[in-house]
């Protein structure tokens, strides 16, 4: 259970997205920074006219976080007005439309599948672990350069797995340059440093270890259940999930929102473990390669039948 004011909470959170940040950076350049000022941009602005449209002062921080981890998980040197629209469409159809207390979607997720419905290939296309320099990030962002550098994005490790029909595991990771050693090349870097800040929130009572583990437990067990090896139509290790993609970012950072997600604890594991499985799924035989957004939005549709659930349960106390 959580045991801070909302507002150092959220503090903690922004705080550890740090180690996750830094990683991107030294992997992918200064694509990550330009999308961090433009998403926080855009929050406080859409913050400060919604809250002048409704006559109020003031405001938290949560549409930071919510911008923050938004820009994380956008490939970086995406064109800035995808990054622009998917905070603004996250935060006014994910948090603002429901008076932006009791909203019942992840706002950040709300923002980042409304994206990946509309523009799927500008959000499948990831750069390569080199990056670019500051100048040429800036007009590949902006739309400025005539010719973009050769090879400077590639398809992810998920969507090479998804779309194999032909080359074991074993020849995919010689192969295919977006695998690294267990996971997605750089991948397993970033979700490991995003591993590290979430453990550190678990220390200070953020939040408690029933989401987080419900979701990485349920992907390792089905992911082992389903695992084929090395052979042609093999999906994945359980390593090699809990590596790749937005993993550890949605395990501590996204399926531990407060607001669209279960207060007791039986139901934030159950909610843990139904985004762990649907996020395998998605990505084993989905339209999509990564699955978590889609499915911790169905998971937020289930939280009332959850709660309910959990509270049939419950043992009777008599008096």
């Amino acid at each position: 259970m959580a045991t801070l004011e909302p507002h150092q909470a959220l503090q903690r959170v922004l705080l550890a997205t740090l180690p996750g940040g830094l990683a991107m950076f030294w992997l992918f350049g200064w694509g990550v920074l330009i999308n961090l000022l433009l998403a926080t941009g855009c929050a406080l602005l859409v913050d400060a006219g919604v809250q002048r449209l409704r006559g109020a002062r003031g405001g938290d921080l949560s549409s930071l976080v919510s911008a923050t981890l938004l820009a994380l998980a956008l490939p970086p040197y995406c064109p800035w007005w995808l990054c622009v629209a998917a905070v603004a469409s996250g935060l006014l159809l994910g948090k603002h439309l429901y008076g932006g207390q009791r909203n019942p979607f992840n706002p950040a997720m709300v923002g980042y599948a409304s994206m990946l419905v509309a523009f799927p290939q500008l959000m499948t296309h990831w750069p390569t672990t080199h990056g670019m320099d500051l100048l040429a990030g800036a007009q590949q962002v902006f739309g400025l350069h005539r010719d973009a550098p050769d090879a400077w994005a590639q398809a992810t490790a998920l969507d090479a797995l998804r779309l194999n029909k032909s080359l074991t595991i074993d020849e995919l990771f010689a192969r295919n340059p977006a695998f690294g050693h267990v996971g997605g090349k750089g991948s397993e870097w970033v979700n490991l440093a995003f591993l590290a800040g979430g453990l550190w929130l678990l220390r200070q009572r953020v939040f408690s270890w029933h989401a987080p583990l419900g979701m990485l437990g349920s992907l390792f067990v089905i992911s082992l259940l389903c695992w084929n090896g090395s052979g042609s139509d093999s999906h994945g290790s359980p390593l090699f999930h809990l590596l790749t993609g937005a993993t550890l970012l949605g395990a501590f950072f996204i399926v531990t929102e407060p607001v669209s997600g279960p207060k007791s604890p039986r139901a934030r594991l159950l909610f843990g473990v139904g985004v762990g499985l649907l996020t395998y799924l998605i990505r084993t035989w989905g339209g999509y390669p990564d699955g978590v957004a889609f499915a911790v939005l169905l998971m937020n549709l289930a939280v009332p039948a959850l709660e309910r659930l959990v509270a049939a349960k419950q043992p009777a106390v008599s008096l």
